[in-house]
């Protein structure tokens, strides 16, 4: 079997587990490019990041396609990733394009918002949006912002800690107030290169199911 026939077998196994078969949901990846990510990006690890975020999108998307954006002090919307042309999207679309910013310092707020005018305004649809969020430590207190004002949109934030800088941020979002639903969750990855694909996909979909019962009946999605 193809790398991406066993991701999606695995993702597969997760999905079942949680009664998530049925569900059709919009699928991005947002990817911190700050300095410090740098040798993810050259050793290979965001490219097995984007086949295994892909493997979930296959499973919950119609056109089986996963948006991208990446970040640092400035963002970039990417061509979606499909299973036709993963291999070496990393390396093609992010790190030999010179039209991405890369390597600087890390900035969510601006990412975020573009994320929300994307699925709220350029491209509404009444299946949700899952965002899977990567990002390895410092990440801004000003996310509350985006974070509560898209608390009431069919946008659910799942972000990755990973590493071992400070998540101080990103460990409070459960305290975070003034949200119609809690629509964000956090979970840190000490190292994600030796992470099981079954460990990862449960702590992925671990609170989606919980946030598609309370946005179904506050009508946040039908």
């Amino acid at each position: 079997m193809s790398t991406i026939s066993l991701l999606k077998k695995s993702a597969r196994i997760v999905l079942e587990k949680r009664n998530l078969t049925n569900v059709t949901a919009r699928v991005a990846l947002v990817l911190d490019i700050s300095g410090s990510m740098r040798r993810l990006y050259k050793n290979g690890t965001v490219q097995k990041v984007v086949e295994r975020i892909l493997a979930v999108a296959s499973q919950f998307d119609d056109d089986g396609s996963l948006d991208v954006w990446v970040y640092d002090n400035e963002f970039s919307r990417l061509k979606p990733v499909t299973e036709i042309d993963f291999e070496g999207y990393v390396d093609q679309y992010i790190l030999n394009n010179s039209l991405i910013h890369k390597f600087g310092r890390n900035d969510e707020p601006p990412v975020m918002e573009d994320v929300i005018h994307k699925y709220t305004v350029e491209d509404p649809s009444s299946d949700p949006a899952f965002i899977v969020f990567i990002n390895d430590g410092g990440c801004k207190s000003t996310i509350k912002k985006p974070v509560v004002s898209s608390s009431d949109k069919p946008l659910f934030w799942q972000f990755v800690g990973i590493g071992d800088s400070n998540f101080d941020v990103l460990k409070k979002l459960d305290e975070m107030d003034g949200r119609f639903i809690d629509n964000a969750n956090f979970f840190h990855i000490q190292n994600i290169e030796t992470i099981s694909d079954e460990e990862l996909y449960n702590l992925l979909l671990n609170e989606f199911p919980e946030w598609l019962k309370e946005a179904k009946a506050k009508r946040v999605i039908q």
